[in-house]
Order: structure tokens, then sequence, then C-alpha cells
């Protein structure tokens, strides 16, 4: 049976929600939903794993530790190294924004 990225979306600051699409050994995909939510100051992702994202809807801006930040836009798409620390610095309240993360085993 067919899923639909776009169903069933929240529309919150409070958090960002993550739900993963599908998963095995080797990747993982999740729809991320940020409705106007970024990183908090301090944090920094740094993941053991490679991770691909899409920006699916609305505009946003990854902030990195060690290079520059880099603006994202609807249909925009990045490749992010394993360990690379990384935050999400800001994301659109309209359109919120739907990511596609695929993160992949190293």
């Amino acid at each position: 049976m067919p899923e639909n990225i776009y169903k069933g979306l929240a529309k919150t600051a409070d958090a960002e929600f993550f739900e993963e699409v599908f998963s095995n050994q080797n990747l993982r995909i999740e729809r991320i939903v940020s409705y106007g939510y970024a990183s908090p100051e301090s944090f920094w992702y740094n993941q053991p794993d490679d991770e691909w994202v899409i920006l699916l809807s609305g505009n946003a801006e990854l902030q990195f530790k060690n290079k520059p930040s880099v603006k994202l836009n609807t249909g925009d798409y990045i490749f992010i190294p394993a360990n690379e620390e990384h935050r999400v610095s800001y994301v659109s309240h309209e359109p919120q924004c739907i990511w596609l993360a695929i993160h992949i085993k190293k």
C-alpha cells in the first residue's frame, strides 16, 4: 500500500518531528518536519553515518562547525559526511520545512 510523505504533518514549533520511513542494516530513511524550530545554539549534530538530505518544503539554513553555512530552498539537497558537526540554524514557518534524510551506514 503506498504512503504519502506529506500526510499527517504536525504544525507546531515545539520540536522537530522524526519519523522513520524505512530502514535496513545499511541505511535509514526518515521524514523530518520542522515548523519554525531550529537547533538550540549550543547543540551540534555529530552523526556516525553519512547523511544525504533533501528539503521537500520550506527554507532552511544549516550551520557547520568547520565550514560556511548553507541556505536551502525547496528542492535543494546536500550530502553531510559522517561526523561533520552541523546544526539547523533557521527553518521557515510558512511553509513548514519537510526534510527527507537518508542515513548511510559506514
